[in-house]
């Protein structure tokens, strides 16, 4: 029995039992259902209603005397009921566009504020994965030597959002010749990213005279070093753990600490994130859709942010599979978009 074969009764019983659980955590019975008046039947007619949603696959019974539970399935008929339907209501969206402003251009603090306001309005685990710097529209860039065969890149956008990072080259580099191609590249290249100038001067590395021709081969490969650097990194901001742990008291230890090693070592939930970055809207994984094994028992509301049409990042929570989706989803995607419209009208 697939969701969209189910009757309007089945709906409104299911739906019933996925809240009251959601709300407190507990096996529900038909006669606690008959109780709530969702419908004018009998509680011998919602217990049967019951019985046919669980030989469906929406509802289990945890113990042979108790009421029944939503399974993975269940909850996808009504998270999806509530994707679908009128769109919901984030009640706190003043307290979003205060914290989410921008404070001297430090993008870093910005991300992890909105990791730290997910993290406290979902009660769970707020997260955010920090933009690529190759891939951000520059408006001004400088090169600062570090040391030998490290060099810092400044990133400023045309918000004055600022981003830095240190790539390593193998490449020796001066600071005099630093200056030079970051003032080439802002007077030929801004408002592009290091991305795309990287393959305009592999397209032209040919069409210039010898010496300068040399200059830009070794721009060229600068820019490549930290593009590869970059593309293998994506910086993961977590706050909430200690709201997390608290939902996971009746969970194995093990598992538990297998989910933070997940989640610090980044690559699970980075290639996660990054196979549904470009969604136009709020994406929710639970259980086994996930595909992470150590997080098999959590669910993900996750969204992405960025500027003018370009996908920056995404964020969201991690959170037990009982976690009240109708505020939750709200909330991520109001944080997705004040977070979208702070960088881009900075």
């Amino acid at each position: 029995m697939r969701g969209q074969g189910l009757r309007d009764k089945d709906k409104a019983v299911l739906t019933a039992i996925v809240e009251n659980y959601l709300k407190i955590g507990r096996p529900i019975s038909s006669g606690f259902v008959a109780q709530k008046k969702i419908l004018a039947d009998s509680p011998a007619t919602i217990r049967n209603i019951m019985a046919r949603l669980e030989d469906g696959g929406f509802l289990s019974q945890p113990h042979a005397s108790s009421g029944r539970v939503p399974t993975d399935k269940g909850l996808r008929f009504y998270v999806n009921s509530l994707l679908s339907g009128s769109p919901l209501t984030f009640d706190q969206v003043h307290f979003l566009a205060e914290d989410l402003a921008v404070r001297k251009g430090d993008l870093q603090g910005l991300l992890r504020r909105a990791s730290r306001l997910l993290a406290e309005h979902s009660d769970s685990l707020g997260f955010v994965i920090s933009p690529r710097i190759s891939k951000i529209h520059f408006h001004h860039l400088r090169f600062i030597r570090i040391s030998e065969g490290k060099v810092m890149i400044i990133l400023v956008t045309a918000g004055n959002l600022v981003l830095t990072e240190i790539v390593a080259t193998e490449a020796g580099f001066g600071q005099a010749e630093l200056d030079g191609a970051s003032q080439y590249l802002n007077r030929n290249f801004r408002d592009k990213t290091l991305l795309s100038v990287r393959d305009v001067l592999l397209r032209d590395i040919g069409k210039s005279k010898l010496k300068f021709e040399q200059a830009l081969g070794r721009l060229m490969r600068f820019l490549g070093d930290s593009i590869v650097q970059d593309e293998g990194e994506d910086p993961l901001i977590v706050q909430g753990a200690s709201q997390l742990i608290g939902k996971f008291e009746t969970f194995d230890l093990e598992k538990l600490r297998s989910l933070f090693q997940n989640i610090e070592s980044k690559a699970a939930l980075a290639k996660l994130l990054a196979d549904v970055i470009a969604l136009d809207r709020v994406k929710v994984l639970i259980g086994a859709e996930t595909n992470v094994p150590a997080i098999v028992d959590c669910s993900l509301v996750l969204s992405h942010y960025g500027e003018r049409d370009q996908v920056l990042g995404s964020l969201g929570i991690i959170g037990p599979k009982r976690i009240p989706y109708g505020k939750i989803i709200p909330l991520v995607d109001n944080v997705a978009k004040k977070l979208t419209q702070t960088i881009s009208q900075a």
